[in-house]
């Protein structure tokens, strides 16, 4: 903090705002903007591989393995995402703590449910009550990543499935007649040529993504939603050193600006993905750009 910054109620305008801004508190927001970033770098290739293995499976000459593909997909699309979000995360923490609690307190006597209360021994805790805040945060977050790759997944699943069937058929067939196995086939083959259709998709399903982070205040995380609303909520003199009015308008308006950026630069660089992958392709895509440059 400035040094100026010691006694808030003799500053006035850039130099009240910018003692403001830099805060402790205020630290909170900026860290929530990288947490968001950060569950949008881990969450999108694993939620890619999720939707890629969900496809596989649907497309599997194995019956199992077919119905498994395709239960995953349908049935958690047709979930709400929030309502999935609650559940799953309160379901797969539960189921965790009930695993260690069997491991670690054999000797318990108490049933687990206890009307509406879940009560497992102190050590079975996950994590335990008295472990750093930095633990907690991380649970948290690392629940968060898997409940949005699941959900996404599944979604990406639907998309690269109907982006395999999208590929032209002579095409494999021609390569089985070279003398290529299936897994060639897929490797060489269909997947190359399945991004060029799954794109479209993929790019909308990352823009559903980037809208869906603030639902991380469901799992536990502070995100910059809620910062938002905290910092700019009425602040009375009593509790502060910046007492101010309702500012979560402005709070939220710079919300609005910061996804829009992060929109604006993804719209960008999904285009230039894009211009690269339908590069001599028998597409509309290729087809246009041999058009331009004719």
């Amino acid at each position: 903090m400035f040094s100026f910054c010691t006694d808030p109620a003799s500053l006035d305008g850039l130099a009240w705002l910018s003692c403001y801004l830099t805060t402790g508190k205020h630290l909170g927001i900026y860290w929530a903007v990288g947490t968001v970033l950060l569950l949008l770098a881990i969450t999108a290739p694993i939620a890619l591989l999720f939707g890629y293995g969900g496809a596989t499976a649907a497309r599997s000459r194995a019956a199992p393995l077919r119905w498994f593909g395709k239960s995953y997909m349908a049935l958690v699309r047709g979930v709400p995402d929030i309502a999935f979000f609650l559940f799953f995360v309160i379901a797969l923490d539960q189921a965790i703590e009930y695993l260690r609690h069997k491991a670690i307190c054999p000797d318990w006597d108490m049933p687990v449910r206890q009307g509406n209360d879940f009560v497992v021994c102190t050590a079975a805790k996950v994590p335990l009550g008295n472990a750093p805040a930095w633990v907690h945060d991380t649970y948290s977050f690392a629940l968060a990543v898997l409940t949005f790759s699941i959900v996404f997944g599944a979604f990406a699943g639907n998309v690269l499935f109907g982006a395999m069937r999208a590929v032209p058929r002579g095409q494999l067939e021609t390569a089985e007649a070279y003398g290529m196995s299936r897994r060639q086939v897929t490797r060489r083959i269909l997947v190359p040529q399945m991004w060029v259709y799954a794109l479209p998709g993929l790019s909308n399903l990352w823009m559903v993504l980037i809208k869906a982070t603030p639902l991380l205040f469901l799992l536990g995380v502070e995100d910059i939603v809620y910062w938002a609303r905290e910092l700019g909520s009425t602040k009375t003199p009593n509790f502060t050193d910046y007492p101010h009015g309702d500012w979560r308008m402005w709070y939220f308006l710079a919300l609005l600006v910061f996804y829009l950026a992060l929109t604006k630069v993804s719209e960008t660089v999904l285009g230039r993905v894009m211009d690269r992958l339908t590069r001599g392709q028998a597409t509309a895509g290729g087809e246009a750009q041999r058009k331009a440059t004719a």
